[in-house]
Parts: C-alpha cells; sequence; structure tokens
C-alpha cells in the first residue's frame, strides 16, 4: 500500500512539473516572433529618441546621407563599409568593416535597405530577425534584431 501511494505521488509531481515547464511561447495564440521582434524594435526607436522609416516587411531605416542616384540594384557590385551591432548596443562585427560585394549576398534586410541610397549614401538599418539570420544564433542570441549603419562608396552595375 505504502508502495502504491508513493507511485501515485510520484506520477502526481510528474504531472505537476510537467504542466509548469510549458512555455507560453508554446501557445499559438501568443505573439509571433515578427510582433516580438517589432515590439523591441519599437522599443529601441523609443529609447534612442529616433524617427524611422518602416517598409511593408518590417525595416526600418534612417538615412543620413541619401548619396546620388546611382541606387544599388540586386545584382550590383557595392564598396564601402558597415557596421553591426545588436540592439543592447554590442558589435558583432567587430568594429567597422570593409564591404566590397555583390547586394544579392546580403541579408535580405540590408538588401532591401540599401536600395534606398546611392553612392556617397549613409544609411542606419534596424532589422527584424526574420530579414536577418532568423533563430541562427548572432552573439549567443538567436531571433536577433540587428542594427546596421552603411556608407556606400561605389555602386557597380554592368
Amino acid at each position: 500500500m505504502l508502495i502504491k501511494k508513493g507511485w501515485i505521488f510520484v506520477l502526481v509531481i510528474t504531472f505537476v512539473l510537467g504542466i509548469a515547464s510549458c512555455k507560453e511561447d508554446d501557445d499559438p495564440s501568443g505573439p509571433t516572433q515578427e510582433e516580438i521582434d517589432q515590439q523591441l524594435i519599437e522599443q529601441y526607436i523609443t529609447d534612442n529618441d529616433l524617427t524611422t522609416t518602416k517598409t511593408s516587411t518590417g525595416l526600418h531605416y534612417i538615412i543620413h546621407a541619401p548619396g546620388n542616384d546611382n541606387h544599388p540594384e540586386l545584382n550590383s557590385w557595392i564598396e564601402g563599409v558597415y557596421k553591426g551591432e545588436l540592439l543592447d548596443g554590442s558589435d558583432f562585427t567587430n568594429g567597422v568593416q570593409i564591404l566590397e560585394t555583390r547586394l544579392w549576398q546580403l541579408i535580405p534586410g540590408c538588401q532591401e535597405g540599401l536600395s534606398h541610397i546611392g553612392e556617397g549614401g549613409k544609411i542606419k538599418l534596424i532589422i527584424p530577425s526574420n530579414l536577418a539570420y532568423g533563430d541562427q544564433e548572432v552573439n549567443g542570441q538567436a531571433n536577433a534584431v540587428l542594427v546596421f549603419y552603411f556608407e556606400i562608396d561605389l555602386v557597380f552595375t554592368e
């Protein structure tokens, strides 16, 4: 009888712990990752007193210098510099980096954002995770919202 009560106790505890360990994000009626990202971006914008333009994809940007009329297209070769941060300001690119690549080789948020400036342009991009690296970790953080600073010196389109 004592053994039977012991097993019942173990089963009850297992059930209670199982219920308690369920995460709220397992609930399909909870916020999506895109909604979470937008909440984080809005808080970042408020905390840093920024005024951004938001695209239909959820990308936010600030043009610091529009550059000339030579805007990159998807197959354009672009040269310049960039720096990337997380929303908390931690640098994940180890400072300013040289940019020499085709636009199509960048993450979707950069592809979209850089099309808004031309040669000589400077832009700040605030990129939700679905336009960045998704659930792949950046500096140990999955679903990271990224902040990029770009200066484009050259745009060459064949």
